[in-house]
């Protein structure tokens, strides 16, 4: 009779399961069967869910039922009766042992997560056959693979459990798998093993042998004729089900490497046995001729094989901790792994190294350049002394191994490798000086060779092919596109191997430089004039392909030279100085004559290409000068009492090279470059006699005159900065006394004057702008502001008397802008544009304005900014007026920054507009906008004027006891304080690590958590919100962060804490038990270093969470214990 009922409800159960899952059933259909399927199962309803799984083929119908028990045995465990337990302990492994193979994989799966689930919660006490019975499974010949499923799945529920588990419970269950582990690696060994001699044939005769110089490197690999007899082994050829079964070994040993420590557990067999699969990946034999079998839902193919193995060898290898014991071991994987190397970079007359590459799997490529990186980057410190490892030859292998990589991703994660160990030697070499060059012998040969290879892989002469496929289009999310990148990690190799060998590095690149130069300045010859155009005569289509080349070459190996710049300053300027002086010379040739016959307007037979190379090699070479203005600057230091004549030439030709390409009539590309070229001249070399040369005197008067054609705004922006720096910058290398600031000051105002002409004319002073004319006054402002914006911010950190004068020769359209401020208010476009430039005036230029007339600028918007205006701004969410606010804000934290009192009576109104008028408007908004500089502010408040609040030092009131201290003004810093408490209820997490590093700051600096007024009222408040808030685990990324902070605070009275503090905290935590708070309480150590005290908060934490989860689970009226 029950059997009967329990059918018809199966069958009932299978017609809502198919009914739901059916394309034709409505939302509202499927919300009714969820909700009768989504009720707390009782134990009646488990025991038919029991039948069900047992007599089903429904699919649903088992993920349904196994979806019951997996809630039950997490979510209700506890309240469940021991007998029923065992029940469940006992029938869940005997229907998957009998019924396993019947069932789709994915059922299987999630029956076996369950049982591991039950151990997770029982092992050992009341469930002590779990982990036997997984043990015994893998040694079943016909149920290994069961068992090896049941075992991966226990290593992830149980070696790194969820939240629902208590630290004491986390902290046994890793300790008992920690003992099983010797077990169950020396069961897994077997089974690799065992595979492994199985399908292995011992040929008669000796497998092929390698060219001979492979033969020599073997030897010196593997010393001794173990390794190599074992590892020149043919791959043997598995059957389906020992593949599928090295399968689910070698991902359980994956998993398990990810958590166990290195140790001798890891045997040398165990190490052999994955070295032999990792050969898998690297023979093409192992491809099946046939489709991969299906196993567990996953397709096989032997190629995966080598691929898991590599991830096995990669989770040891990523361990920087490695004991000593293991370190023997380590070079033995070592051995081993660059014997695969080898045969991955073997070629013989059937493949070339590439083609052999291009045909392996690309994951397990991946893996071994994965293991390469880790190799060098964790181990090569380790490994590089030691006899038996020939790191030389390893470099020749990796050489092989990078420059026969079959995709540009392979080849740029090689790159990355050769780096770090660029990068290795770099440092090895710094810390040794004495053996630098025993170091740097070892290595040469392999350097120049990479460096050679580098260079002619980023060269169209030699590879035009592959660099062509390269996109120089979409940019990516580094604003590069794939050329620029492909071309910026090449040389970020090239320049760290100049720094290692600089004159071998130049003896090799120079040349090659010089034959694409010979090229360009040879193009003189094929230009042909007519009227008033050029024309170059190049016309064939190879000769047009060829020229391509060599200009695209060109122009990267000048980015090449501009990279190179540094490494001939400096310390190392005079050793360089003829290596230097000829690139320096060469590119002020080229620009010179890129310029004279304007390149860059030719007309070409191929316009869609070869213009835009033209112009590119012109843009490079003007770019490539400019990084050797540091060099230049160097060169006029030595040269300021002596013979100048070779400085000057250099720099009157650079400036001739430059000034024509200052026009609105070049191509942007070109017209920027000269303009920065310009500028470095002007800020970085600044020659006394730059003003004076009649090429940047036209320049001058070009820009000053108001009828030529206006620069894009960019250039225009650059060359007003360059021409401002050439006036008010102090000359290089000249004392004050030289600097002829009298006779100078004069063409500063001139300069400025001119640039603000129309700018002034809109002075409110003479007669107010009507509305009409107030566009006009808009365009003219944006089209300024922005460029004196820029020239205050180029001079805010130079010397006090070129402030002074360009504030000077600023001071009428500083008048101005203060005089349109309230004509725009309510424009925040036009608001934004002048805060902008008054922030900048404020950074830069508050001491030569003056306490009067900065006093009149913050009145002035004080008295702008209502609440009402504010409140209108803000609230246009995301917008221009919310960045009108923010800027407003900045000027006032520069401010509230101002050392001495000059600006302290501003201080009330500024925490008055701060706490009574923008944070009512911003609380309670989920938008951070505005929040993050408001808070800023009232930081900056507190820090730079704690005075303010609190009239004695910290030292001072340490000294007198803090019960002594004088306090101001207590209603506004407690207001300020509970804005910070209120933030952290916020979701917000960048405010919310914003505003916990003030805390941290102010306590740091000025004892704010041992303040009085903070420890009494508002310490115990401030880390109950931040315990809160890890309960919560709303803020999980500052986990670390919040601990810290919490430690700090309680820090300051650990008594208090202890006996007061969490007592209360945990008596106010709702839904646990006293039992279970006295518990809480008891494992919370009295600690008071750090370590120990974050660590036991974060066990209260989790410990919380747990009771919480069990509690809720119980059914209501249980007793608890």
């Amino acid at each position: 009779m029950i059997t009967t009922g329990k059918e018809s409800s199966l069958r009932a159960l299978e017609s809502l399961m198919t009914e739901f899952f059916h394309s034709c059933t409505t939302n509202e259909r499927k919300r009714e069967i969820g909700e009768c399927g989504s009720a707390v199962p009782n134990l009646i309803w488990v025991r038919c869910c029991l039948y069900f799984l047992s007599n089903t083929r429904n699919e649903y119908v088992m993920m349904y039922s196994l979806t019951v028990f997996e809630n039950l045995v997490n979510k209700m465990w506890l309240g469940v009766a021991s007998q029923d337990k065992m029940e469940l302990c006992s029938c869940l492994p005997k229907l998957l042992l009998a019924q396993h193979k019947a069932m789709p994989f994915f059922i299987r799966n999630k029956l076996c997560k369950v049982i591991v689930d039950i151990g997770r919660q029982d092992w050992p006490m009341f469930y002590h056959d779990f982990f036997t019975n997984t043990l015994q499974l893998i040694q079943s010949p016909t149920m290994s693979s069961l068992g090896l499923v049941l075992l991966k799945t226990s290593s992830e529920e149980l070696a790194c459990p969820r939240e629902d588990l208590s630290m004491a419970r986390k902290d046994e269950l890793r300790k008992l798998l920690l003992e099983q582990v010797p077990t169950v690696l020396g069961l897994l060994t077997g089974i690799l093993e065992t595979i492994w001699d199985k399908h292995s044939v011992t040929a008669a005769t000796p497998p092929p042998s390698p060219t001979s110089g492979e033969s020599d490197l073997l030897g010196s690999l593997l010393q001794g004729t173990q390794y190599s007899k074992l590892l020149s082994q043919p791959i043997p050829s598995l059957d389906d089900d020992s593949e599928q079964l090295c399968y689910l070994a070698l991902e359980c040993l994956a998993h398990l490497f990810s958590w166990i420590p290195l140790s001798t557990s890891i045997t040398p067999s165990l190490l052999a046995s994955i070295f032999h699969f990792a050969r898998f990946g690297c023979d093409l034999r192992v491809k099946p001729k046939t489709p991969p079998s299906i196993y567990f839902g996953r397709q096989v193919d032997r190629s995966r094989l080598g691929v898991l193995a590599m991830t096995c060898i990669n989770e040891l290898v990523s361990k920087n901790c490695v004991p000593l014991d293991f370190e023997e071991y380590l070079l033995r994987m070592f051995q081993q792994t660059f014997f695969m190397l080898q045969r991955l970079t073997r070629e013989n007359n059937a493949h070339t190294v590439k083609s052999w590459l291009q045909e392996l799997d690309e994951s397990y490529l991946e893996k071994f350049t994965d293991f390469l990186r880790l190799f060098v980057s964790v181990h090569l410190r380790r490994i590089e002394s030691n006899a038996q490892f020939p790191v030389v030859e390893f470099l020749a292998l990796l050489f092989k191994y990078t420059f026969n990589q079959p995709t540009h991703e392979g080849y740029f994660a090689c790159l990355d490798i050769w780096s770090i160990f660029l990068d290795y030697l770099t440092t090895k070499i710094k810390s040794r000086l004495g053996d630098r060059d025993s170091v740097l012998n070892r290595y040469k040969d392999a350097l120049v060779l990479l460096l050679r290879e580098v260079l002619n892989r980023i060269q169209f002469r030699y590879n035009q092919a592959q660099l062509e496929e390269l996109d120089d289009e979409t940019l990516d999310d580094d604003q590069q596109t794939e050329w620029q990148r492909y071309l910026r990690q090449s040389l970020e190799v090239v320049a760290k191997v100049m720094e290692l060998l600089p004159s071998h590095a130049f003896a090799t690149f120079f040349p090659v430089l010089q034959e694409d130069l010979d090229v360009y300045l040879g193009l003189q010859q094929f230009i042909v004039t007519s009227g008033r155009s050029q024309r170059l005569n190049i016309t064939a289509e190879n000769d047009c392909r060829r020229l391509h080349c060599a200009l695209r070459d060109l122009s990267s190996l000048l980015q090449a030279v501009g990279r190179l710049a540094a490494y001939f300053i400096g310390d190392v300027f005079t050793a360089r100085f003829s290596d230097a002086l000829a690139v320096v010379e060469r590119l002020v040739e080229v620009t010179c004559y890129g310029s004279q016959i304007s390149l860059y307007d030719l007309e070409t037979a191929v316009p869609s290409v070869l213009k835009p190379d033209l112009i590119d090699v012109h843009a490079q070479s003007l770019a490539a000068l400019q990084a050797y203005s540091h060099w230049l600057a160097q060169f006029y230091n030595e040269v300021q009492r002596h013979n100048q004549s070779r400085f000057i030439s250099l720099v009157t030709s650079t400036m001739d090279a430059t000034t024509p390409l200052i026009t609105a009539k070049v191509p942007e590309k070109l017209l920027l470059s000269a303009c920065h070229l310009m500028l470095s001249m002007a800020t970085t070399v600044r020659p006394v006699f730059l003003v004076t040369l009649p090429a940047v005197q036209n320049i001058f008067n070009r820009i000053t005159e108001s009828q030529t054609r206006r620069l894009p705004q960019e250039a225009h922006m650059l060359v007003c900065r360059a021409l401002s720096n050439m006036l008010l910058l102090p000359w290089s290398n000249l004392p004050e006394s030289e600097q002829q600031w009298q006779t100078r000051s004069s063409s500063p105002a001139s300069l400025l004057a001119a640039l603000t002409r129309h700018y002034r004319l809109q002075s409110t002073a003479n007669q107010p702008p009507h509305r009409l004319g107030l566009e006009d006054t808009k365009a003219v402002l944006h089209q300024t502001l922005p460029v004196l914006r820029d020239i205050v911010d180029s001079i805010s950190e130079e010397s006090t008397k070129s402030r002074q004068i360009c504030y000077q020769s600023l001071q009428e359209s500083v008048q101005v802008s203060l005089g349109l401020f309230p004509v725009f208010i309510q424009q925040p476009d036009v608001t934004d544009e002048m805060l902008s430039f008054f922030f900048t005036l404020f950074q830069g230029l508050r001491v030569q304005m003056g306490v009067l007339f900065t006093g009149q600028i913050i009145h002035t918007f004080l008295s702008m900014f209502t609440r009402e205006q504010l409140a209108a701004s803000i609230l246009q969410e995301g917008s221009a007026g919310c960045r009108v606010v923010e800027k407003f804000l900045k000027i006032l934290q520069v401010v509230v920054q101002e050392p001495g009192q000059s600006f302290k009576p501003f201080l009330p109104s500024i925490i008055f507009l701060c706490m009574e008028q923008v944070y009512p408007i911003v609380a309670e908004r989920s938008s951070p906008d505005v929040k993050a500089e408001m808070f800023e502010l009232l930081y900056q408040v507190l820090h730079h004027n704690w005075r303010y609040f609190f009239k004695t030092s910290a030292l001072a009131s340490v000294q007198r006891g803090l019960a002594e201290e004088a306090m101001e003004n207590e209603a506004q810093f407690s207001a300020a304080m509970q804005a910070f408490g209120q933030s952290f209820l916020q979701p917000d997490i960048h405010i919310f690590k914003q505003n916990l590093s003030y805390l941290e700051s102010l306590n740091s600096k000025h004892k704010l958590y041992h303040r009085k007024l903070f420890r009494t009222s508002m310490l115990f408040h401030f880390i109950n919100v931040l315990l809160q808030v890890l309960l919560h685990k709303s803020h999980d990324l500052l986990q670390e962060e919040i601990a810290l902070a919490v430690y700090n605070m309680a820090s300051v009275d650990f008594g208090a804490f202890y006996s007061a503090f969490m007592p209360e905290f945990l008596n106010g935590c709702q839904s646990v038990d006293a039992n279970q708070r006295a518990v809480l309480c008891r494992n919370f150590k009295l600690e008071r270093d750090l370590p120990s005290f974050t660590q036991s908060v974060h066990r209260l934490v989790n410990d919380l969470h747990y009771y919480r989860l069990c509690n809720s689970s119980l059914p209501t009226g249980t007793v608890k214990l």
